[in-house]
């Protein structure tokens, strides 16, 4: 008997106690299906103030970086750069912008396809992923100005010795005491940026215990839908496959629950259980879709990142996916990040919405607000951008164009500010005075 058939056999007599044993306890295997439980590591870090205000989903200052060539042509992507927000249980948050701005990098991170380069992502009060890169460069230039310092002051002691007369008789005495003086302070910065570097090794080592130890049913709460439906899913294998796949990576090879959920599935998202044997370039860009969400919801999510589910499709196809994608909101009571780069649609779909643009949030408010005052210039270049079902409206549009230059930013560094209560604009301190100014409430 082969080592890989051993291993099956004992997995599957594993599979078999647990079963025995939850069916002694009064819970069958289909519960094991429909409400999972799990237990969480204390030792991850987790922030009770997020549970307390109904945040599922937190996002604070990620930044996501890759590298790119080798050797001296090798150069740093910065793809997103210090984000933050915080979705509602229940709620619907929309990140819109255009191509390559880092709305489908923003999901893949929160998801963990990516490895964050820095900051930290909660879910449901618990971090499931960090970076260090911060943690790093703050060791990094610790070490730089500690050196600086010290040779400052060696510079300093040795100047103040040379003004020394060296023919008095107490001359060794006056440089041992200005040796101990400088040698003190330098003692006191090395203490202290010892300190530093060890609060950072400290905070390094708690980010790498984190995401070893992220509760992996925990994650499994979380599920995407991709961009292309025709590249998500695997050609060789069955829709029956592609959508049991999860359950089977989780343990669950009880073929017919397995496929009773599959069914149930199909059914929700306007298919039949014939389709289920076929494979997916027998379906239509709609029906592949279609497919995509049945997969993620076979996996009782609570949190759905939707990534451009529709601009695949055509316009009538995406009516029908965005009118499925609500009803399942309400029927499952999930929560949704909608990433999409079509304003119209996304005003219809969310509560609120994020513009992003170069990896940064520009603007953060209501869907209603967002439309009625979009403050900031390049969210306002997006709603120009809009076409009318109106040919002579049409003909007179003026498309506003968005020049990065216009801000000044060489003296007042900007950030993410609160216009009003709600609407967020990424401005410094002058155009956050405009702002409040041209606010029309």
């Amino acid at each position: 008997m082969s080592k890989m058939k051993k291993a099956r056999d004992f997995q599957f007599q594993e599979e078999a106690k647990s079963r025995l044993a939850a069916e002694q306890e009064g819970q069958t295997f289909a519960d094991d299906y429909e409400n999972p439980a799990y237990k969480i590591n204390a030792s991850v870090k987790s922030k009770q103030e997020l549970l307390d205000q109904n945040i599922i989903l937190s996002v604070r200052n990620l930044k996501q970086h890759f590298k790119l060539g080798r050797g001296l042509s090798k150069i740093r992507l910065k793809a997103v750069s210090n984000i933050s927000f915080d979705v509602k249980e229940g709620e619907c948050f929309g990140i819109v912008g255009e191509s390559g701005c880092g709305k489908t990098t923003t999901g893949r991170s929160i998801i963990r396809l990516y490895n964050i380069t820095s900051g930290s992502i909660y879910y449901k009060g618990y971090r499931i992923s960090a970076g260090s890169r911060w943690n790093q460069k703050e060791i990094k230039f610790t070490k730089l100005r500690l050196k600086e310092k010290t040779e400052e002051l060696n510079k300093k002691m040795n100047d103040e010795i040379a003004l020394l007369n060296k023919e008095t008789a107490d001359n060794q005495k006056l440089i041992g005491e200005i040796k101990n003086r400088y040698q003190a302070e330098i003692a006191v910065l090395e203490k202290q940026s010892q300190e530093i570097i060890n609060e950072q090794n400290k905070k390094i080592s708690q980010i790498k215990y984190d995401h070893k130890h992220v509760n992996r049913k925990l994650m499994n709460e979380i599920q995407m839908i991709f961009q292309d439906p025709i590249d998500s899913l695997d050609p060789r294998m069955t829709v029956a496959d592609i959508i049991q796949e999860g359950l089977i990576v989780q343990g669950k090879r009880n073929k017919r629950e397995n496929h009773r959920k599959v069914v149930e599935m199909l059914n929700k998202v306007g298919l039949v259980e014939d389709h289920a044997s076929r494979y997916p370039h027998e379906f239509s860009g709609g029906q592949r879709q279609r497919i995509g969400i049945a997969r993620a919801l076979i996996m009782n999510p609570k949190l759905l990142i939707c990534d451009e589910p529709i601009s695949a499709l055509d316009v009538s196809i995406r009516a029908q996916v965005i009118n499925l994608l609500n009803d399942l909101k309400e029927e499952y009571g999930l929560t949704i990040l909608f990433i999409a780069h079509d304003l119209s649609v996304v005003k219809y779909f969310c509560d609120r919405i994020a513009v992003m643009y170069f990896g940064k949030i520009v603007e953060l408010t209501t869907s209603d607000a967002l439309f009625k005052n979009p403050l900031h210039p390049y969210t306002q270049s997006l709603l120009s951008a809009i076409p009318k079902p109106d040919p002579i409206s049409e003909k007179v549009r003026i498309r506003q164009p968005y020049n990065p230059g216009m801000h000044d930013y060489t003296v007042d560094t900007p950030q993410l500010r609160e216009i009003v209560e709600g609407h967020f604009v990424y401005c410094n301190e002058k155009e956050f005075a405009e702002y409040q100014k041209n606010y029309k409430a």
